[in-house]
């Protein structure tokens, strides 16, 4: 079996080997025991489900020290950083906790039997109940929030779903701890045994989508390797639902009145939030577009300045740092686009070959930590680009995600020449809009223009972060999702939930939540909404 090395970004060595990879065997065990876990799970309760989720974050919290550290040492994404997101995690899991006490999420609804236009109605009643246990993959940019403990975990853990993780090669030691640590609090807390699980190694998460008791997929990740994933779904007898994240450019329009009022300050808060985190953000806004002219000009050369400050970037892991090599030396010498400004003392160079097929598409995207660069002693590092283009002539690589702190800043002449340029862009998860003081016609026609391309509209500010909320849409269409559900907020649950409707059953055969003398969760019944009263 294959080791499972757990590395330091910064210098690119191996620190310690976490585990051995999975074998098929031992897939099928975890598997089997999570499928058996689906009822007793199920059993505990909205109460005793949201009592689980309260004590695996009590759990996270009493081991912050030790988790923010191991992280810190795999990634490279420094404590403060961290320790933020092991906070918006544990958040993440007391808020669907909150969830599960309101039980609005169930959509119960009850038609009692009576006459309607088309004739006698039985007595209906409908609501959601588990899909069963799933498959989540830990992405490589965020080892808390969107991995072993995270948005995925969590709600699917909250409708009674049991959990199989699949641990990222990124982190695979931030992954076994993250693990270790809610495996003891869920036993603690009455949870019962295969409620979750982890597997290490590409085969073993190939074989665990394969599984026929896996019943639903959430992935975060390249685009790549979610279409090898789902090409192992279509080969099942009974295909699953897979609710992929994948990839976004996450475009910024500046009006000519933002541009006039802010220029300096939007520049440099750009610069800010396509570098943050070293631009691996499935935010990271990739592509600006600014006005022509001296507003515009003095908005480009404060983002100009902010680059040519920076130092190369600490990156996740070896095959992102290749990646972004590539592609930043890709973009650089595609016609239309000139170089602006790079980190200090940063050379620009032509492509690099792309490294030999690693064996199949899974280790072929760019978050697969698989590809060669033989830097160990200077760690995984990209430069902070920062390049330009006009709106009329802008380069297909342009619109295309480049996964890292680079971004195009696109000139456009009127609106005519700016709303051409965004009918060429693909779908993302988020659109910002930079607006004047008090400025309403023009964002509005641009809101219209983009509301079909993506998931949230942001104004004023900027797509990196993406709060935690009962309102929050965190998706768009393809190639930003696959699907039109969120990975973030309350509704990320529905994902795992399917509906039942009960017809003309007798009231001890019905779940509790749609018996007649039932009133602790909203319900419609006869079409009217009933609220708690």
């Amino acid at each position: 079996m294959t080791e499972v090395p757990s590395i330091n970004p910064r210098t690119g060595e191996t620190v310690e080997i976490v585990a051995r990879e999975t074998t098929t065997a031992e897939v099928d065990r975890l598997c089997a025991a999570a499928l058996t876990a689906a009822e007793p799970l199920e059993a505990l309760g909205r109460d005793g489900r949201a009592a689980l989720l309260s004590a695996l974050a009590d759990a996270l919290e009493q081991a912050r020290d030790r988790i923010v550290a191991v992280a810190d040492r795999e990634t490279g994404l420094g404590a403060t950083r961290l320790n933020g997101e092991l906070t918006r995690t544990t958040y993440q899991l007391r808020l669907f906790a909150e969830v599960l006490t309101d039980g609005g999420y169930l959509e119960a609804a009850v038609d009692h039997a009576g006459d309607t236009p088309m004739g006698p109605r039985p007595d209906l009643r409908r609501m959601l109940v588990p899909i069963g246990p799933v498959a989540v993959f830990g992405a490589s940019n965020f080892p808390l929030a969107f991995s072993v403990p995270g948005g995925d975990t969590a709600s699917a853990l909250a409708v009674g779903c049991p959990v199989v993780v699949k641990a990222h090669g990124s982190h695979p030691a931030t992954s076994q701890l993250v693990f270790d640590v809610l495996v003891e609090a869920a036993r603690k807390a009455g949870a019962p045994d295969g409620a979750l699980g982890i597997v290490h190694g590409q085969q073993a998460g190939a074989d665990l989508v394969a599984h026929p008791a896996i019943r639903a997929v959430g992935f975060t990740g390249s685009t790549g390797g979610a279409r090898a994933l789902v090409a192992i779904i279509e080969k099942r007898p009974d295909p699953i639902p897979f609710y992929g994240e994948l990839s976004s450019l996450n475009p910024v329009v500046v009006t000519p009145a933002a541009a006039a009022d802010r220029a300096a300050r939007i520049g440099a808060d750009l610069a800010g939030s396509f570098t943050l985190g070293s631009g691996q953000f499935c935010t990271k806004p990739g592509l600006a577009f600014v006005p022509a002219g001296p507003d515009g000009d003095a908005l480009v050369e404060a983002a100009r300045e902010a680059i040519a400050a920076t130092e190369p970037m600490i990156m996740l892991n070896e095959g992102i740092a290749n990646s972004y090599q590539r592609g930043t030396a890709a973009l650089s010498n595609t016609p239309g686009l000139s170089l602006a400004a790079s980190a200090a003392d940063t050379p620009i160079s032509k492509p690099p070959s792309a490294p030999g097929s690693a064996g199949s598409a899974l280790s072929s995207a760019p978050d697969a930590a698989s590809a060669t660069m033989p830097t160990p002693q200077n760690g995984f590092r990209g430069a902070p680009l920062l390049l330009t283009a006009t709106a009329d002539d802008l380069p297909r690589e342009a619109t295309e995600e480049c996964f890292g702190p680079v971004a195009v800043i696109a000139r456009y002449t009127d609106e005519g020449d700016l709303f051409a340029a965004l009918a060429t862009l693909p779908s993302s998860l988020t659109a910002t809009v930079q607006r004047g003081p008090g400025e309403t016609a023009l964002p509005a026609e641009i809101t219209r223009r983009l509301r079909s391309q993506v998931g949230r509209i942001i104004y004023d500010g900027y797509p990196t972060g993406v709060a935690v909320s009962w309102a929050q849409h965190h998706g768009g269409p393809w190639p930003a999702t696959n699907t039109q559900h969120t990975s973030v907020g309350t509704s990320a649950i529905r994902r795992f939930l399917r509906p039942v409707t009960w017809q003309n059953a007798p009231a001890d055969l019905l779940p509790a939540e749609l018996r007649d003398d039932y009133d602790n969760i909203p319900r419609r019944v006869d079409g009217r909404f009933q609220p708690v009263p």
